[in-house]
């Protein structure tokens, strides 16, 4: 029985001794606990920002790759219709080809008869379409790029202000400890809002060059549509 209790007695002075082991937070915890209304809606806000900014790339990236699709013996068939006549089978071959090019061509096809001028003029005011159609919710992804990291940066300071407001009531029992949890818990949103900022800013440039591509494809089909016409009659 003496042995036994001298074992219960170090425990209680090895338990009276060393410290507790501090709780490893969870990212939910540091986002949402004790967060204050103004830190928890700047939270839901990039959280919303993020969801838009990856639905717009699926969504753009799916409808760029569509307008982007290319049949290498489009313009051929076109020119080979043109010239023998056959302008209801080149008005189906562009209805059936479905792209921005096509469809740029089909109402070229359409003013056959008429001043070159005009041809022109409705191919281009189709391709303005066309392209305001590409570029459809990029906008959207810029102002992400730009607005993520200050959403952030606005809750980073305000989770300060609030920071060292409780170290001014704090007065001498303030902690380091305090200090530095009320820190970081503000800066997490600073290193959110640049998470949701690098993601549409990378994003955005990256369609812009996939709808460059697209763009310089439909001028030179459209370029190619217009020498057909101005070939010489055989």
């Amino acid at each position: 029985m003496n042995l036994l209790n001298v074992i219960l007695q170090v425990q209680d002075s090895l338990a009276n001794v060393v410290p507790p082991t501090q709780t490893q937070k969870s990212l939910w915890d540091i986002l949402f606990q004790n967060g204050g209304v103004i830190r928890t809606t700047l939270i839901i806000v990039l959280f919303l920002l993020l969801l838009i900014t990856v639905y717009l790339i699926i969504e753009r990236l799916l409808a760029i790759k569509a307008a982007s699709k290319q049949d290498p013996t489009f313009m051929n068939r076109i020119k080979d219709y043109i010239h023998d006549g056959k302008i209801d089978s080149a008005l189906n071959l562009c209805r059936q080809t479905n792209t921005p090019p096509a469809r740029m061509i089909e109402k070229g096809i359409t003013r056959l008869g008429r001043p070159l001028e005009d041809v022109s003029l409705a191919i281009e005011n189709v391709g303005n379409i066309e392209v305001a159609k590409l570029e459809k919710g990029l906008p959207i992804l810029a102002s992400a790029a730009g607005g993520g990291p200050m959403i952030g940066l606005l809750g980073t300071v305000t989770g300060m202000i609030n920071a060292f407001m409780g170290m001014e009531n704090a007065g001498d029992e303030l902690s380091i400890t305090t200090l530095s949890s009320g820190i970081y818990e503000a800066l997490i949103l600073t290193a959110s809002g640049i998470f949701v900022g690098i993601v549409a800013y990378f994003a955005y440039n990256y369609l812009v060059t996939r709808v460059s591509r697209v763009m310089t494809e439909m001028e030179m089909n459209t370029m190619e549509f217009l020498d057909i016409l101005n070939e010489p009659a055989k």
